[in-house]
């Protein structure tokens, strides 16, 4: 193709995926049947993972639970089935483990079938600053929010898995270990989707949810300074909107819709002025609070 064709090729379709982006802004995308589906999620103990395991179930999924908490396990199990949900099963998994992730899917490809849908929502914080953090808890926060994702996706066969979802927070916080472990996720993510791409398999889907904080527990004790523009998010609202973007296969997700306006300001703005804005919106000691759940959780 030379190069006239090849530029106004590039030129037409440009401007066709903006308006077409343009327009789902308005018109919502046709959300797909879920029912039959086999979910997969990672960390469904509690949190948002239990409630997005109780909504799949309730649209006629069948449902896989991973946890390394036994007890988290058994509560969820018994909140899907009291909330109606007819298949669900569970598994003890400690996906930072790379030998029990494939234990585990094995005993799930065995007595469950073939996960369509593999949600990575598990993860940890530390709360502390990275010069604050024991190599240990550093060690732990990668192992869970980073590596597990190259363990768990691979064994569960890339090229059938019609959504393969990646979870990932992207709080802007002054804590390395935990910004860097997500942020390495959610570049993991996109390169899984461009490899996809390149391959030309187009039935595989790849969703990367970025929320403010979640009011699950995780973060307890964090307060927002501008809750009417950044509110510390609600569980319910939050696990309708992964559950929507996941049938509507929506490629990005910020919660609240402010946070796109600020990565957008974060592309292109200086350095300082980035700063600035994150001071003045209280990101930078939102963490001065920060109690999280309780070890007994």
């Amino acid at each position: 193709m030379n190069f006239f064709l090849e530029t106004l090729k590039f030129i037409l379709l440009f401007v066709y995926y903006l308006l077409e982006s343009l327009v789902f802004l308005v018109v919502p995308r046709r959300k797909k049947n879920v029912r039959g589906e086999i979910v997969l999620i990672t960390g469904a103990g509690s949190g948002i993972g239990r409630l997005l395991a109780i909504k799949f179930a309730g649209l006629g999924a069948t449902v896989v639970l991973w946890d390394i908490n036994q007890q988290a396990l058994n509560c969820a199990v018994r909140v899907a089935r009291e909330n109606g949900a007819g298949r669900v099963h569970s598994y003890v998994c400690d996906c930072s483990k790379r030998q029990d992730v494939y234990r585990v899917a094995d005993q799930v490809k065995k007595e469950v079938g073939d996960v369509s849908i593999l949600i990575n929502n598990a993860g940890v914080v530390i709360g502390k600053r990275f010069l604050d953090s024991p190599d240990s808890l550093v060690d732990k926060t990668m192992e869970v929010n980073t590596m597990a994702h190259f363990w768990v996706m691979p064994v569960f066969s890339i090229h059938i898995l019609r959504h393969p979802f990646n979870m990932f927070s992207m709080l802007i916080l002054p804590f390395g270990n935990y910004c860097a472990s997500k942020f390495a996720a959610i570049g993991f993510a996109e390169s899984i989707d461009m490899e996809m791409r390149t391959l030309r398999k187009t039935g595989v889907k790849t969703t990367i949810v970025c929320p403010f904080v979640i009011n699950t527990g995780m973060f307890d004790g964090v307060e927002s300074k501008w809750p009417r523009i950044l509110p510390i998010l609600d569980p319910e609202y939050v696990a309708e909107r992964i559950i929507s973007a996941v049938r509507q296969n929506q490629e990005m997700l910020f919660i609240p819709r402010i946070i796109y306006v600020l990565y957008f300001l974060k592309s292109f703005l200086p350095v300082k002025a980035t700063v600035l804005i994150l001071d003045y919106f209280g990101i930078l000691d939102i963490m001065s609070t920060f109690k999280g759940r309780p070890k007994k959780e």
